[in-house]
């Protein structure tokens, strides 16, 4: 099954600390934007979405991954899929061919929401590792974050990135 991350997953180290997936490589999704603005059913902060726009210009840069119906089972909780995303299936454009995957988008939006710093730390590092365009990595940059008061939360989200 081809997935599409647009998030947090798009870091490898954070989608396989979770399953066990293999990277295609960087696909664009058109007419939709990236947006933190669902929010966290466990710790109520922001999370990316898609929103769609309709307008050709707009685009969201992810990673598609292939994995087994097992491991999408497994991702479906972990996303929280049926209370706060749901799924769709997309067109995505990857090596100038068009392929189908599916993904997840957000039911529950605050636009008033910001994400943690390491959630935001998560986004940006998939999209640094994954060589996106420097005007999309800059956008990313420009989300404005706020400090999770748990720390152990904090301090083992961020613990994938130790060496």
């Amino acid at each position: 099954m081809l997935y599409f991350s647009f998030g947090s997953n798009m870091s490898e180290k954070r989608l396989l600390q979770r399953i066990e997936a293999t990277k295609i490589g960087i696909a664009v999704l058109s007419r939709h934007l990236l947006r933190f603005h669902k929010q966290g059913t466990l710790d109520g902060s922001a999370k990316c979405d898609i929103l769609e726009t309709g307008q050709p210009e707009d685009v969201v840069f992810g990673v598609l991954y292939d994995l087994e119906e097992s491991q999408k089972l497994i991702l479906d909780t972990i996303e929280g899929l049926g209370s706060g995303y749901n799924l769709k299936t997309i067109s995505v454009t990857i090596n100038n061919q068009s392929v189908e995957a599916f993904t997840y988008y957000a039911t529950i939006i605050d636009t008033s929401l910001k994400p943690y710093h390491w959630y935001k730390k998560h986004v940006l590092e998939g999209a640094i590792e994954n060589r996106m365009p420097e005007d999309y990595i800059k956008s990313i940059e420009a989300v404005e974050s706020v400090t999770d008061k748990d720390d152990e939360r904090r301090q083992k989200e961020l613990s994938i990135y130790q060496r």
